[in-house]
């Protein structure tokens, strides 16, 4: 019979990194309900009491996991985007892709980011977090004259694209299938009808 792993003994100087990595692992594996100071503290072998010292409740504990996400998946757009080839258009569908990616990858942990009952939304850290992703958005749509509206609004309306396709494939609305002409995945098919305008208008004026 094997004997359990015993717990680790985190010291004063990584206690906060120790039960970020618990209050993940338990996000990942049941989420964000199962994430309780309790819990997180048990997984992390320490006292109930240990996690006060870092985090004065379960939303300051969840806001700093959920920042600590938000600087990841800023990381893994800046990757995508780094390496990207093409125009606008293109890299446009990198960040979707890279969100799109995120998500369905780590659902529970994407799930978190818009738990807005569950974040404190007056925290900089995960204001600054928030602001690196959609900021790094808008500098993609930087104003140009080509268009009639803000890149501001444009940003808005690829992301919340973006964000309620992800929701729908989660919940299990929509499932993974390729568009009919292209044959291209449909969370890349349907960026590509944003861009393009839904009703056609902007390809048919390119045409003419």
């Amino acid at each position: 019979m094997k004997k359990p792993k015993p717990a680790p003994a985190y010291h004063h100087g990584n206690l906060r990194a120790g039960l970020i990595e618990a209050a993940l692992a338990l996000l990942d594996e049941a989420g964000v309900e199962a994430v309780t100071i309790r819990a997180v503290a048990r997984r992390a072998g320490v006292t109930h009491a240990a996690p006060a010292n870092h985090f004065r409740d379960r939303k300051a504990l969840l806001t700093a996991l959920a920042t600590g996400i938000f600087a990841k998946l800023a990381g893994r757009i800046a990757a995508k985007l780094a390496a990207a080839r093409g125009g606008r258009a293109a890299r446009l569908q990198v960040f979707a892709d890279a969100v799109t990616g995120f998500a369905l990858a780590h659902p529970h942990r994407y799930r978190l980011l818009w738990r807005r009952d569950s974040l404190d939304d007056g925290d900089a850290g995960l204001q600054q977090a928030m602001d690196a992703i959609y900021d790094r958005l808008v500098a993609e749509l930087s104003e140009d004259g080509a268009s009639s509206v803000s890149a501001d609004s444009r940003a808005v309306a690829l992301w919340s694209m973006v964000h309620g396709y992800v929701a729908l494939r989660l919940d299990g609305n929509f499932v993974a299938l390729r568009d009919a002409r292209t044959r291209a995945p449909r969370q890349a098919a349907i960026v590509t009808a944003l861009i393009e305008g839904i009703g056609g208008e902007a390809k048919a004026k390119r045409k003419r």
